[in-house]
C-alpha cells in the first residue's frame, strides 16, 4: 500500500481569493484525518444500509467539529445529516459510503483478496465520497461561523447508493424541501465536469419455489426452481432485441441450487432495468415481469415479486455545472509520484483500455453527455437544482466496480483524487454563497426543465427502504 502525510504533498493551489483560500487551507489542515477516515471505511467495506461502522464515524467526525447531527433519518438506521449555520441558502453536499459485494481486495496492484473474510470492497470509492463531502463541509462552515458567508451547509449521509435507492426514500421524507442547491461528486479514473445526466433504473429479484426430489431417482416428482429461472432469463435474452434504443438489462442469479441431484425447491435471480430516460422503464419493467411469469407458469413454480425500486436519470444544470468546472479546472493540481507512477505501470498490465497517466491532469468537458451508470443523486436533481463531477481517484483506464478500483482507492492515488474533491467542493459552496444571483438563475433553468416534465418517483406507491436487499435470499 502506498502511505500518505501531507508533508509528502505538493502545495496547493492558491486562488488569491481569501476565503476560497481558507476553505483551501481548512481542508489541507485536516488532510491526515480525513485520509485517515477513509481507510477506516475502506478497510470496513459495508454493505448497503449496513453500514453502521461507517456512518457512525462520518457522524461523529461531524458532531465533533461542532456540526448539529440528526441520525437515522427517513426511517433509514444509517442516514443521517449535519448542519450549521442559519437561513437562506442553505446549501446541501452528499456524501456516500456504502461498498460492493465480491470486490475483496487489497490495496495491490494484482487481484489478491483479502484474508478477513470480508467480501465487500469499495469498488465504486464511497469511502472517497463521504469523507472528501465531509471534510468541505467543515471547512465552509468554519466560514460561516467567522461570518464571511452567510447561509445554512448541510451534509447529507446517504447510505445504499448502489442498488438500495436510500436518496429516494430521503426525498420522500422531505429532507431536501429547503434547499437551493446540492452539490455532490464520485470518483472516476478521469476528472471531468458539466452538465450530464445518467440513466434510470429499476431493480427487482424474481423469487421462484418449486419441489424438491432426486434429480435422477424420480426426476418427475421434482419442479425445478432453478429451471424457472433459467427460462426467465432466456425470454428476458430475447425481450432485448425489442427494447428501445439504449436499454440495458442485466442480471445475476443469487441462488439456484445447492447440489445437481437435488431439484432446486429455490432459486433468485436479480435484474436491473436501466434507460435514459425514466418514462421508458415501467413498461420495461412490465414486459420483464412477463418474462418471469412465463417461467413460473411453464416451470409449474410459485413466483415471488420483489420490487426494490427505482431511480431517476440526473436532471442536470447548466448554471451549477459551470460553477463546479471552474474551481475544479482551476484546483485541479493531480500528478502522480514516482512510487504512483510504478504502482499505475503494474495495475494497468490488467486493464483492457488503459490510458496516459497524463490525463490525470487535465479536466474532462461532460456538457450534454449521458453516463451509463446510475445514481440516486436523480431523484434529488428533480427536486432541487443540483451539480456533480468527477476527480481522477483511479489509475487512468480503470473501470468501476473493478478490483483495481478498489486497490486504487487504499492508496495515495485515491487519495489526491479526494483532496481535489473536498477543496472543489467548499470553493463551489462558497461560490453559492457569495452568488445570489447564480443560484437564482440556476432555480430558473430547474423551473424551466421540469416545467417540461415533473417528477415522478419509480417507487411503488407506500414502498419502505429495502434494508435488506444486501442479504442472502431465503428460501
Amino acid at each position: 500500500m502506498l502511505i500518505v502525510s501531507s508533508s509528502a504533498m505538493s502545495q496547493d493551489v492558491a486562488t488569491e481569493d481569501p476565503v476560497i483560500d481558507a476553505v483551501v487551507r481548512s481542508i489541507t489542515q485536516r488532510r491526515d484525518t480525513t485520509w485517515q477516515m477513509a481507510q477506516k471505511i475502506w478497510l470496513a467495506a459495508e454493505p448497503g444500509y449496513q453500514e453502521f461502522a461507517s456512518s457512525a464515524l462520518l457522524a461523529d467526525a461531524a458532531e465533533a467539529a461542532g456540526l448539529k447531527v440528526t441520525r437515522g433519518v427517513a426511517e433509514i438506521p444509517t442516514t443521517f445529516i449535519a448542519e450549521f449555520g442559519s437561513g437562506k441558502p442553505v446549501i446541501g453536499i452528499l456524501g456516500e459510503f456504502d461498498a460492493l459485494p465480491g470486490l475483496s481486495q487489497q490495496a495491490e496492484p494484482e487481484p489478491l483478496a483479502r484474508d478477513d473474510n470480508n467480501s465487500y470492497g469499495h469498488g465504486c470509492g464511497h469511502h472517497l465520497f463521504g469523507t472528501a463531502s465531509l471534510s468541505a463541509v467543515i471547512a465552509v462552515a468554519e466560514q460561516i461561523k467567522a461570518g464571511t458567508i452567510s447561509g445554512t451547509v448541510r451534509y447529507y449521509g446517504c447510505p445504499a447508493e448502489e442498488g438500495g435507492s436510500a436518496k429516494v426514500f430521503m426525498v420522500q421524507a422531505g429532507l431536501f424541501k429547503d434547499c437551493d442547491a446540492v452539490l455532490h461528486w464520485h470518483p472516476s479514473s478521469k476528472t471531468s465536469a458539466g452538465d450530464r445526466s445518467s440513466l434510470a433504473r429499476v431493480a427487482v429479484k424474481f423469487q421462484f419455489r418449486g419441489r424438491t426430489a432426486h434429480a435422477a431417482g424420480s426426476p418427475e416428482q421434482g419442479r425445478s426452481a432453478l429451471d424457472a429461472v433459467e427460462l426467465t432469463n432466456h425470454a428476458a435474452e430475447l425481450l432485448r432485441e425489442h427494447t428501445p434504443e439504449a436499454t440495458r438489462i442485466h442480471h445475476v442469479i443469487t441462488s439456484g441450487g445447492d447440489a445437481p441431484n437435488v431439484v432446486p425447491a429455490f432459486a433468485e435471480v436479480y435484474y436491473y432495468i436501466r434507460h435514459p430516460e425514466a418514462r421508458f422503464l415501467k413498461p420495461l419493467y412490465s414486459r420483464l415481469e412477463l418474462c418471469a411469469r412465463a417461467g413460473a407458469l411453464a416451470t409449474e413454480t410459485e413466483l415471488t415479486v420483489r420490487y426494490e425500486g427505482g431511480i431517476r436519470e440526473i436532471l442536470p444544470n447548466q448554471t451549477l455545472s459551470n460553477m463546479a468546472r471552474r474551481r475544479l479546472g482551476e484546483l485541479n493540481d493531480i500528478q502522480y509520484s514516482e512510487d504512483e507512477q510504478k504502482f499505475a505501470a503494474r495495475l494497468q498490465q490488467h486493464l483492457t483500455e488503459p490510458q496516459p497517466l497524463d490525463s490525470v491532469q487535465r479536466v474532462e468537458d461532460v456538457d450534454g453527455t449521458i453516463g451509463k451508470g446510475s445514481t440516486d443523486v436523480g431523484d434529488i436533481s428533480w427536486v432541487v437544482p443540483t451539480t456533480g463531477f468527477t476527480t481522477a481517484c483511479w489509475v487512468p483506464g480503470t473501470p468501476a466496480h473493478s478490483w483495481q478500483a478498489v486497490a486504487c482507492g487504499g492508496t495515495t492515488i485515491g487519495e489526491k483524487g479526494l483532496h481535489l474533491a473536498a477543496r472543489t467542493l467548499a470553493a463551489t459552496a462558497v461560490d453559492m454563497y457569495r452568488s445570489p444571483e447564480l443560484l437564482q438563475q440556476a432555480a430558473e433553468e430547474f423551473k424551466k426543465r421540469t416545467g417540461i416534465e415533473k417528477y415522478e418517483s419509480l417507487m411503488q406507491p407506500g414502498q419502505k427502504p429495502p434494508l435488506d436487499y444486501r442479504n442472502p435470499p431465503k428460501s
